[in-house]
């Protein structure tokens, strides 16, 4: 490994402004910097060995691993009378399989089976699976759900009928895994091996370890040691970040210019790769992914001055099991409270089951609304059960109306390209949004005439409003963003098809789509646009080629696997 050193100056003493709103010492640890080289958990068991045999047994060690036969029930089967559905998991061979078959008056229609290659999850709620289509990672449409002991539709299958098409994306798999390994920058495309660790590892946590490994191998290091993060040592806020990573969710983030979701380090303000935002006000509900933000506002949280964090209650290197779990969270408790804050009486107490369970009255377990047979720790600290914590919430973050839930108090806004995308997904969820995205929109104009987002936003509105600016801004978008990235959004090659259309050019639309499909080859929405166009154009050879393969790649999609029935009738 290349030897890194920290850029002059860069050592100079910080200082950062935290939860409670006082200049804390920051140390600068050297592993935060562009080029420091991850070196794998491994590399940190051979001096940390106790405490890495412990972290590999926590949820977060177990978090993604190959996908396997053992700990579930085999075979397994769920029905979908809705779709006239069969899905089926199966063993063959040591590995493990999921089918999806469509049936009519006791005829197949198709059968659909794809190989299991990772596990999802460390089963705490459930596991869900990964197939391997050409490259690319998709989910599998039943999950393992471990409350039930049983086998049942994955999150959000229940309203869609994707079958093995959902892409995989690097979006959610980050937060399951060590370090995934994409290949380019298209969605769902991964090298193979697609993680280069598996499970989420040391320095998801603490940073890239090249420095500190090689420093400890030459029998290096000063007191403090900052060749590695170490969150107990952080700033509040700076420790939270971490864990908001992926324990936060939001109802939407956006990546800030030049990042991605493995750009962020360990140490760093989160804010500087992904705002994560929220339309202010809305009814707190404790759904998922919003552990941290329930536990602002918190009582707790409150009288701690913001001093309360992940940290206080949570060891990551450990996780007590089920039965040390009451002893180990109510001493926690007891840190801040004492025997006597409890106003129940001690008979009370110790009749219930588990006796003396603090988090067992105060931070339930709240079953999960958008996750089928899961429940999660509700970290709204409630002083009595059931309690209602709905609140407003104001706007935070430099947005009218959006709270981003990772900016604090002195932090930049948010550069203008971030926040036009805020906007333009939250206004969907509340119209009174509008106003501040079409003036932020106007501006963005101004200021980024040549960035690819806003050219392509611009195409979109003229497309939507009939304007014959609809080509010449989605053309632009498409030609920028290639030149930058080597293709553009899915989205823009759909419009462009769409704008060439009604510009009644109609061969253009098509070579817009091709384009389209060439760059995302498992784009559901390019290829269907672009079946239709070869018919439009009489061209049915092609339109016959391209449809065969559509319905062979996603089956469950009846209105095309009628379509083919037309063109090509069966006996």
């Amino acid at each position: 490994m290349p030897k890194v050193c920290a850029p002059a100056g860069f050592l100079l003493s910080l200082t950062y402004t935290g939860f409670i709103g006082a200049a804390e010492p920051l140390p600068v640890y050297r592993n935060t910097v562009p080029g420091v080289e991850y070196t794998g958990s491994k590399a940190c068991a051979g001096c940390h060995k106790a405490i890495y045999e412990k972290f590999v047994r926590t949820p977060m060690g177990r978090s993604l691993t190959p996908a396997a036969a053992s700990g579930f029930t085999l075979p397994a089967s769920v029905e979908m009378p809705a779709l006239s559905r069969h899905l089926e998991v199966f063993e063959k061979d040591g590995r493990v399989f999921q089918s999806e078959t469509e049936a009519n008056g006791g005829k197949t229609i198709f059968t659909n089976t794809q190989e299991l290659v990772w596990a999802i999850g460390s089963g705490e709620n459930g596991i869900t699976f990964a197939v391997r289509r050409g490259g690319y990672l998709f989910e599998a449409p039943l999950s393992y759900y471990t409350k039930t002991r049983r086998w049942d539709l994955s999150p959000g299958y229940e309203t869609a009928d994707e079958g093995f098409s959902r892409v995989i994306s690097d979006a959610c798999i980050v937060c399951h895994a060590g370090r995934t390994q994409r290949a380019g920058l298209r969605e769902g495309m991964y090298s193979n091996p697609e993680f280069a660790e598996s499970s989420v590892g040391c320095e998801n946590c603490h940073g890239p370890a090249q420095i500190h490994v090689q420093e400890r191998t030459r029998g290096q290091g000063k007191s403090p040691d900052t060749s590695i993060v170490n969150p107990a040592r952080l700033p509040s806020r700076l420790a939270e970040d971490i864990c908001m990573m992926c324990h936060q969710g939001g109802q939407v983030r956006a990546l800030l210019p030049g990042q991605e979701y493995s750009s962020f380090r360990p140490g760093t303000p989160l804010v500087r790769t992904v705002a994560i935002a929220e339309v202010a006000g809305r009814v707190k509900d404790t759904a998922l992914l919003e552990h941290h933000d329930s536990m602002q506002i918190s009582r707790c949280f409150e009288a701690s001055n913001g001093r309360l964090g992940c940290l206080t209650c949570h060891d990551p290197h450990d996780q007590p099991d089920a039965a040390g779990a009451t002893a180990y969270f109510r001493a926690k408790c007891l840190t801040c409270h004492q025997e006597s804050s409890c106003r129940l009486t001690p008979a009370k107490r110790l009749a219930s089951v588990p006796p003396d369970n603090c988090i067992g009255c105060h931070m339930p377990r709240r079953d999960v609304g958008t996750v089928a047979h899961s429940a999660l720790t509700d970290h709204r600290i409630t002083a009595r059960p059931r309690q209602d914590f709905a609140r407003t919430l104001p706007a935070t973050g430099g947005i009218p109306g959006v709270r981003v839930l990772n900016s604090r108090p002195g932090d930049p806004d948010l550069p203008l390209i971030t926040r036009l995308e805020i906007l333009g997904t939250l206004r969907d969820r509340d119209s009174r949004l509008n106003p501040s995205y079409l003036a932020t929109l106007e501006e963005a104009a101004r200021k980024l005439p040549d960035d690819p987002l806003v050219l392509a936003v611009l195409g979109r509105a003229a497309l939507d409003s009939g304007s014959s600016d609809a080509v010449p801004f989605l053309s632009r978008a498409e030609k920028v963003e290639t030149e930058k990235k080597g293709a553009a959004r899915a989205s823009t090659y759909s419009d462009l098809g769409d704008a060439f259309l009604r510009a009644a050019l109609a061969a253009e639309s098509t070579a817009a789509l091709e384009r389209g499909q060439a760059a995302y080859p498992w784009s559901k929405e390019i290829r269907k646009r672009l079946v239709l166009s070869y018919i439009r154009q009489k061209d049915y050879a092609k339109s016959a080629v391209a449809l065969k393969k559509y319905v062979a790649d996603f089956p469950e999609d009846s209105f095309m696997r009628g379509l083919l029935n037309q063109l090509e009738p069966r006996p």
